[in-house]
């Protein structure tokens, strides 16, 4: 059985419940003794002239620019996101998973076609591992075409519209440019230690900063996947499975009940010590804590912002179709 990529390897994933972030882990779909359904998004709005900008979190601008600003970051980068370490990365996650194409696994290949139609953007390939560590990432190498891998486990552990939701999740990394963002972010924060002399300061000063970027990212990629899936509870449901799900389980969990936790989560870190305890519990993750995230893809999806793009998207889709 596959193992997990080592650290200095493992791209950056997306949709994660995560501890102090080595590897950034991710979801895991309710495929279990199902067969898919070809025409999942059928009904789904495509975005025909969806910008990344349409949905990016004020957080994801906001780190960009400051990430963007540090001294040196650039040089840095392309010193440790050399044609070997690409190469590295490119070789230990293609060479022990299955390409995804429409003669290989078709039913997952449509689902994650349908989801760059709706978002309007290429296709990216996409590659299943053994692992049982739920858990779906993006890689962007220089001049090579992007991939998404998806672990067998994931797709054990969500239905077909929260994984396609998770495929979204990732197509938002791409369309937002995060892909080659993350992929430093992970060589920069786990293979900086091993520069003789200057490694652990680089680390050290950055690493905050990295991750504040990060968790960033992954609020604006949770839209996408809201994008996608059309459905807030499909994408709440997800991080919910993220959080404390299993397959066996499955049909017991309850969306309202995880959102009303989301809620408490809220109240209850509001005062100065609360406020205190939460910094403290997310300062050094990759990912915002899901119940954070929940809560946040609800109120987007409540959003006159939210409902513009869907309406502008139907009315296009709608014309085309006459």
């Amino acid at each position: 059985m596959a193992s997990v990529p080592p650290p200095y390897f493992s791209p950056s994933s997306v949709l994660s419940c995560n501890t102090k972030p080595r590897i950034i882990s991710s979801v895991s779909s309710g495929f279990k003794n199902q067969r898919f359904s070809l025409f999942v998004c059928r009904a789904a709005a495509a975005f025909t002239n969806l910008d990344a900008d349409d949905f990016r979190h004020p957080l994801d601008r906001q780190n960009t620019l400051l990430l963007r600003a540090i001294p040196g970051l650039n040089d840095i980068g392309k010193a440790l996101l050399g044609t070997v370490s690409e190469q590295i990365m490119l070789l230990e996650n293609i060479g022990t998973s299955v390409l995804v194409s429409e003669n290989q696994l078709p039913e997952l290949h449509h689902l994650m076609v349908e989801a760059a139609r709706i978002l309007n953007i290429e296709a990216p390939d996409l590659y299943i591992r053994q692992s049982p560590v739920p858990n779906a990432y993006t890689l962007a190498v220089s001049g090579k075409k992007p991939f998404v891998v998806i672990h067998t486990s994931l797709v054990e552990l969500l239905s077909r519209k929260e994984l396609q939701a998770v495929l979204a999740h990732e197509l938002g990394h791409l369309k937002c440019d995060h892909g080659v963002w993350l992929t430093f972010a992970n060589i920069l924060t786990l293979g900086a230690y091993t520069l003789p002399g200057v490694g652990g300061l680089i680390a050290d000063r950055l690493e905050e900063q990295l991750f504040r970027w990060l968790r960033a990212a992954e609020l604006t990629c949770d839209r996408a996947a809201l994008l996608v899936a059309q459905d807030p509870k499909v994408v709440v449901s997800v991080l919910m499975k993220l959080a404390g799900g299993c397959p066996s389980l499955s049909d017991q969990l309850n969306v309202d009940a995880f959102l009303e936790q989301a809620r408490s989560y809220e109240k209850a870190s509001s005062s100065p010590v609360g406020w205190y305890i939460r910094n403290a519990q997310t300062r050094q993750l990759s990912h915002p804590l899901p119940v954070l995230r929940a809560r946040e893809i609800d109120e987007w999806s409540r959003s006159q912002e939210y409902r513009s793009l869907l309406q502008r998207a139907i009315q296009v889709n709608s014309v085309q179709k006459g």
